[in-house]
C-alpha cells in the first residue's frame, strides 16, 4: 500500500498573482480573497481622492454594498474628504456624526474631543478608607 499525501492545492497548480498564495484550479481570476479586498480598497480610496463622491457614489461605482463604504468609514479606513474652499470645514459625504455629541465627523465613530474625553476617562482605584474591603450583600437581613 502506497502512503500518498493529499493536499488541497497542488504545489505546481495556479497561485495569486499579488502574494504567491496557491489557489484551487478552479478558482476564478488570478487573486486570493484578501488581496483581492486590498486591491479594491485601493481603487476606492483612489477614487474618493480624485473625485467629489459621497458614500452612496462609492457605492454605486464599485458596486459594493453601501453598509460595506460606511463600515470602512467607521473604522477609519477611508475619511471624508474634505471639500472647503473658504477655511470652513465642509465635507462631501455628510452621514457621519460623533455618537456621544452629534458633531459632524471625517471617520470613525467619535469627534477628537469626545475622543480625547473617552480616552482620558480611566479606572481609578479608590482610597482604603472609601472601602471596607469586605463583602455586601443587598438582601441581607444582617
Amino acid at each position: 500500500m502506497e502512503n500518498k499525501r493529499h493536499f488541497l492545492f497542488d504545489n505546481d497548480g495556479k497561485t495569486c498573482i499579488v502574494c504567491g498564495r496557491p489557489l484551487p484550479d478552479d478558482f476564478e481570476g488570478d487573486m486570493c480573497p484578501p488581496c483581492k479586498e486590498h486591491d479594491l480598497f485601493q481603487q476606492v480610496k483612489e477614487y474618493i481622492r480624485s473625485n467629489d463622491v459621497n458614500e452612496f457614489d462609492v457605492a454605486d461605482k464599485f458596486e459594493l454594498p453601501l453598509l460595506k463604504v460606511k463600515s470602512w468609514i467607521r473604522e477609519g479606513r477611508i475619511e471624508y474628504k474634505d471639500t472647503s474652499t473658504d477655511g470652513l470645514r465642509s465635507h462631501t459625504m455628510q452621514s457621519l456624526h460623533c455618537q456621544m455629541c452629534g458633531k459632524a465627523i471625517t471617520f470613525g465613530t467619535l469627534c477628537p474631543q469626545c475622543l480625547k474625553k473617552q480616552n482620558s476617562k480611566g479606572v481609578g482605584l479608590t482610597s482604603p478608607n472609601q472601602s471596607d474591603g469586605s463583602m455586601h450583600f443587598l438582601d441581607s437581613d444582617n
